[in-house]
């Protein structure tokens, strides 16, 4: 009987890999990265190990959404006080804070546990071309 492989912290390499956003579609440019982050496009994949890679994002501010999302997808935020909720469109949340649109929507594709905290720590998102990631000379997709 032959057992099943479990990959262990020494084997595990992870990479780093630069994404450009830059007129991309919002859904399918978060559900790609979210697999990249899970570690599904390597073949030791398995679920609730860490073997996925670190991704940046850049150009996060160029990225679009199909249909009247822009007008129509709101960002909500409440304080815990009656009355302290604060709402914002995906138009205003690009303007304002367009790392936070692509990082709300990958977030929403990965396991919400202790799992999914680490991943999100791995994702990297800048509004512009810059970033500081380029002495783990990410790989372009």
């Amino acid at each position: 009987m032959q057992k099943t492989y479990y990959p262990k912290l020494e084997e595990l390499e992870s990479e780093w890999i630069l994404v450009d956003a830059d007129g991309q579609t919002l859904g399918r440019l978060a559900s790609q990265v979210a697999a990249y982050l899970l570690g599904k496009h390597k073949p030791g994949f398995m679920p609730g190990v860490l073997v996925g890679d670190f991704v940046v994002i850049i150009n996060a501010e160029k990225i679009h959404a199909t249909g009247s999302k822009m007008d129509d997808k709101v960002y909500y935020q409440h304080s815990g006080h009656p009355g302290g909720i604060k709402s914002v469109t995906l138009r205003q949340q690009l303007v304002r804070h367009p790392d936070r649109v692509l990082t709300a929507a990958v977030w929403g594709m990965l396991p919400h546990n202790k799992l999914g905290r680490q991943l999100i720590k791995r994702l990297k998102v800048y509004a512009g071309t810059e970033h500081p990631h380029a002495a783990q000379l990410p790989k372009a997709r």
